[in-house]
C-alpha cells in the first residue's frame, strides 16, 4: 500500500515538473493563449447557461433564468409550428446548396492556382480572389442590389441588349437561393482556398518527379499525387462545414430578403431574430436556437464517424 502511494506521488511529481518545464520553455506562447481562452469562456461557455431560458418563461428585466418553469412547452410550440418547419426547410436547402457548390470550388481554385508557374501572377490572382472576404456584408449586399437593379443594374442591361425583359431578381423568391449562394462563393472562394494552397505547398515534389518518370501527365499527377496529398485537409474542412450547415449567414439574408420572399428566404436565424428581439418572445427563440445547436452537433458527429470509418482523418 505504501509502495503504491509512493509511486503515485513520484508520478505526480514528475507530471508537475513536466508541466512547469513546458510552461517555462514556451512561456510567451502560453501568454498569447490567454486572450483567446478568455474570449471563449466569456462569449462561448458562459452564455451556455442561457439555455435554461428555453425551459422557463422569461420576462425582460427579471431573472435571466426565467420566472416560471414550463418544461418542454416551447419545444412543443415549434414542433407544431408550420412556419418553423418552413423556415427549417429553407435553412437546410440553402445550406445544402451552399455546401454542394461552395465547398468544392475553393479546392478547384487552389488546384488551378497551383498550376500557374509565374510567381507574380499567382500572387496577384490569389490577392484579388480573397479581397472580397474583407468587404463588409452591407457593402456586398449594396453591390448585389446595384448589379441586379431592374432599372439600372448591369445584369438587366445585358438582358435588354439580347431582347429579354428586365427581371426584379431581389423581389422574386425563385432567385433568392441562386443570388445568396453565388455571392457566398464570390466572397469566400479565395479566402477558403488559402488553407488548400498552403497544404499544396507541403506536398513532396519527389512524388511528382516519380509520377512523371512513370509517364503520368499533369491530370494524372493531380489525381494521384496532389489530391491525395490534400485529402486530410479536405476531410477536416468538410466535417467542420457540415457542422456549420445550419449557420446560414444571418446578416446577408437579413439585408437581402423582404416579406414578399419569406417563402424561400426566411431562415432559422432571421426567424429567431423576429420572434426573439422583435416580438420579445425570448424563451421561444432560445428553444429554437437550442434545437438548431443539437441538430448541428448530431450532423458533425455523424460525418466525423463516417470519416473515421472510410479514411484516416477525423476531428476526434
Amino acid at each position: 500500500m505504501l509502495k503504491s502511494e509512493t509511486i503515485k506521488r513520484k508520478n505526480a511529481y514528475k507530471i508537475s515538473n513536466g508541466i512547469k518545464a513546458a510552461v517555462k520553455k514556451d512561456f510567451l506562447l502560453y501568454m498569447m493563449l490567454i486572450l483567446p481562452v478568455v474570449y471563449f469562456i466569456v462569449f462561448k461557455y458562459i452564455p451556455m447557461a442561457g439555455v435554461a431560458v428555453a425551459f422557463r418563461k422569461y420576462q425582460a428585466g427579471k431573472s435571466i433564468f426565467g420566472t416560471e418553469w414550463v418544461g418542454l412547452r416551447y419545444i412543443g410550440m415549434f414542433i407544431h409550428d408550420g412556419n418553423f418547419w418552413n423556415v427549417f426547410r429553407n435553412t437546410v436547402l440553402l445550406s445544402i446548396y451552399n455546401l454542394i457548390f461552395g465547398f468544392p470550388i475553393p479546392i478547384i481554385f487552389a488546384l488551378l492556382l497551383n498550376e500557374i508557374k509565374s510567381k507574380y501572377t499567382k500572387k496577384f490572382v490569389q490577392t484579388v480572389s480573397y479581397l472580397p472576404k474583407f468587404f463588409s456584408t452591407v457593402v456586398v449586399v449594396g453591390m448585389i442590389n446595384n448589379l441586379l437593379s431592374p432599372s439600372t443594374g448591369v445584369v438587366n442591361k445585358v438582358l435588354e441588349i439580347f431582347g429579354y425583359q428586365s427581371i426584379y431578381f431581389i423581389n422574386q423568391s425563385s432567385w433568392f437561393r441562386t443570388i445568396y449562394v453565388t455571392s457566398e462563393i464570390w466572397q469566400f472562394m479565395g479566402w477558403n482556398a488559402i488553407l488548400y494552397i498552403a497544404t499544396l505547398s507541403n506536398v513532396d515534389t519527389q512524388l511528382y518527379e516519380a509520377a512523371e518518370i512513370d509517364g503520368a501527365n499533369r491530370w494524372k499527377q493531380t489525381w494521384h499525387v496532389t489530391i491525395p496529398g490534400i485529402m486530410p485537409t479536405i476531410i477536416i474542412t468538410f466535417i467542420l462545414s457540415v457542422g456549420y450547415m445550419l449557420q446560414v449567414g444571418f446578416e446577408k439574408v437579413l439585408l437581402l430578403y423582404t416579406p414578399s420572399i419569406y417563402d424561400t428566404a426566411d431562415v432559422l436565424q432571421t426567424y429567431v431574430y423576429r420572434i426573439g428581439l422583435v416580438a420579445n418572445n425570448y424563451s421561444y427563440s432560445t428553444a429554437i436556437g437550442l434545437f438548431q445547436s443539437i441538430i448541428s452537433l448530431v450532423l458533425i458527429w455523424m460525418v466525423n464517424q463516417f470519416a473515421k470509418k472510410f479514411s484516416e482523418s477525423s476531428l476526434w
